[in-house]
């Protein structure tokens, strides 16, 4: 019988070792996750319901990385209950501030996540590891306190909708301009409770850090999961991080999709989604009106190395507008490290942008960047609701790494294209 890649995951983790689209089943999960904002909840239910032991020690992650480190007493309440209850418990993989980052990017770095892994979090971005075959999603905190007591998680089978990008990518577009467009696309509940499979000739090349984005921004659509099939540019991603065995998952030829929907990338610009929500994507051509008071280059979308590197290369030998402020930041210490090593945060610095140690920050209106009333960000995040970012009659836009770095040059929206830089 004909599966969908997230039917097999979902199969291969229920005792009947079988899953339909609409099935009700109970999985076991390879690994839990939870942060500062949603763990600490999670642990005061865990408490209330008497488990008394985490199911096993080493599948539970607790990331402290949205109001770290701690802007006030009560942040700093919240991480010291988690820090407690991982000591308590013996959590293995518990990551204190100075040696931590961003959830979505720290944990497959690490090598916590492989391919027809079975994830959840107490975060909605969890969906970001489907960029390496897994079934990830994002759970409540009740839901985060029962699997660390018992393991398991009770889901519906998703159904799928088949993404195919075809055609070549002009340039400055990646990622983060596919999923901005799809989403555009279908709306931002256009994939509800629903799987979005990644897929296409355009994306057999397409490198992991723009996977990862890809991924992490499906529930951007109100997806269940984004997920992609492993290939060889995931198998060397992984290679050097997971050492133990793990199994690869492909959907079968003649599988059900609810939808297939097809994409040309060919005549995809970078796309700028304006305020106040991520299907209102629009080229960046129809955005340079715009002026910014602020940008901000990190988050779990797009803070990775090569993001980093991107913005580097548009920033370099120039300076951030005197009405900017910019904010860069790396989303893990390691990548921290690296890009100072390359000598990245040099260029920032010199540049005029304000490096920080990692953290969410500002994407969730946290810290590091909060928007005061009037003000508009330009933002490499994966949300720009209605105060998201500071005050209610603030203006968050998203758009790319290059993007994000050219228009805090110019002042407004713009590319770089505008500054004569080219292309790698």
């Amino acid at each position: 019988m004909p599966f969908t890649i997230t039917e097999k995951i979902l199969g291969a983790h229920s005792p009947v070792g079988e899953a339909r689209a609409g099935d009700f089943v109970n999985c076991r999960v390879d690994l839990v996750l939870g942060n500062d904002v949603t763990a600490p909840a999670a642990i005061k239910e865990f408490d209330r319901i008497g488990a008394g032991r985490v199911f096993d020690k080493d599948r539970i992650a607790l990331v402290p990385d949205h109001f770290v480190p701690n802007k006030d007493i009560k942040s700093a309440e919240q991480c010291r209950l988690m820090r407690r209850f991982a000591r308590e418990q013996g959590i293995t993989h518990y990551f204190e501030v100075g040696r931590s980052g961003i959830e979505h990017v720290l944990l497959p770095d690490l090598g916590m996540v492989a391919p027809g892994d079975l994830v959840i979090g107490a975060d909605s971005h969890t969906c970001t590891y489907g960029a390496l075959g897994a079934f990830s999603t994002g759970v409540g905190s009740t839901d985060m306190a029962c699997a660390m007591a018992t393991g398991e998680i009770w889901l519906k089978v998703p159904e799928t909708i088949r993404f195919i990008y075809f055609g070549k990518l002009r340039p400055w577009v990646g990622g983060k301009d596919l999923i901005l467009r799809t989403i555009a696309h279908i709306g931002v509940d256009g994939a509800l409770y629903r799987a979005m499979e990644f897929t296409g000739e355009t994306l057999k090349h397409l490198p992991m850090s723009d996977r990862f984005t890809m991924a992490n921004m499906a529930i951007e659509a109100g997806a269940k999961n984004g997920i992609f099939e492993p290939d060889d540019i995931t198998l060397d991603y992984l290679r050097g991080r997971v050492s133990r065995e793990f199994k690869v998952y492909h959907s079968d030829p003649d599988a059900h999709y609810i939808d297939t929907i097809e994409l040309d990338v060919s005549d995809i610009e970078p796309q700028v989604a304006f305020p106040h929500l991520p299907e209102n994507s629009k080229p960046v051509s129809e955005a340079r009106d715009v002026e910014i008071d602020q940008a901000v280059i990190g988050s779990c979308t797009n803070g990775r190395l090569e993001d980093l590197r991107i913005a580097a290369r548009v920033l370099k030998g120039k300076t951030v507008h005197p009405n900017v402020r910019l904010i860069v930041i790396p989303a893990t210490q390691e990548i921290y490290r690296r890009a100072m090593d390359e000598g990245l945060l040099s260029i920032f610095i010199d540049a005029g942008a304000a490096v920080s140690t990692p953290t969410c920050g500002p994407c969730l209106g946290g810290h590091m960047g909060i928007l005061a009333e009037g003000e508009r960000a330009i933002a490499t995040t994966n949300r720009n609701f209605v105060g998201r970012m500071g005050h209610p009659k603030s203006e968050v836009y998203l758009a790319n790494p290059a993007i994000a770095a050219a228009s805090a040059i110019l002042g407004r929206i713009g590319s770089p294209e505008e500054l004569g830089v080219e292309p790698q």
